[in-house]
């Protein structure tokens, strides 16, 4: 993000998304949550479309920080450089965590753009490219615990944590607790990265 009143924007278009979906996402909005003047987010995001995807910019700032603090709190650090299935469990154990206990607004406001991706191409592309990067980093640990298959794996990888995610945030399965994540990332890493 370029500035700190830009980061200030999209914080409040993530509230708002997490609180009022999309259809309260408008400038006047933003304005009041963020507590500008009238007309501020205008100078920022011209139009629905370019503020939507400066939302999804931040967005993927604050999803990679809810990783990266998840890394500083077990062994592994991302890219995992060691192969440890346990460290890497860990990881993603506390990462699924964060984002369905204390980050809850960040994932609500993701599929909320997920959604809205779907309708409008140009987004979608953004929403693509943040998805591929995550992929990357899946693939890159898969790859370091000597996966056979690491781009493909990866995805499963991602596929499985979406899933987690939705199930805790927006379906009936509750949040899980960090132990039964890393019993539950420590069988599927057995699979992921066999031959």
């Amino acid at each position: 993000m370029s500035s700190q009143r830009t980061v200030l924007v999209a914080d409040a278009a993530i509230a708002i998304l997490a609180e009022r979906g999309m259809r309260g996402l408008t400038h006047r909005a933003v304005d009041e949550v963020a507590g500008l003047p009238p007309g501020s987010t205008s100078n920022h995001a011209r139009t629905r479309a370019a503020l939507l995807e400066l939302t999804l910019a931040r967005l993927a700032e604050r999803e990679e920080a809810v990783f990266a603090a998840a890394a500083t709190q077990s062994a592994a650090v991302p890219p995992v450089v060691s192969p440890d299935a346990d460290e890497m469990a860990d990881l993603l154990a506390r990462a699924v965590h964060a984002a369905v206990t204390e980050h809850r607004e960040t994932t609500i406001a993701r599929y909320e753009l997920a959604l809205e991706a779907t309708r409008r191409p140009e987004l979608r592309k953004t929403y693509d490219g943040m998805g591929r990067r995550f992929r990357e980093q899946a693939a890159a640990m898969l790859a370091a615990a000597g996966s056979p298959d690491p781009v493909r794996r990866g995805r499963r990888l991602v596929a499985y944590v979406e899933g987690l995610l939705f199930d805790a945030v927006v379906g009936a399965g509750g949040v899980p607790p960090v132990e039964d994540l890393k019993a539950a990332f420590r069988d599927l890493l057995r699979v992921v990265t066999s031959v």
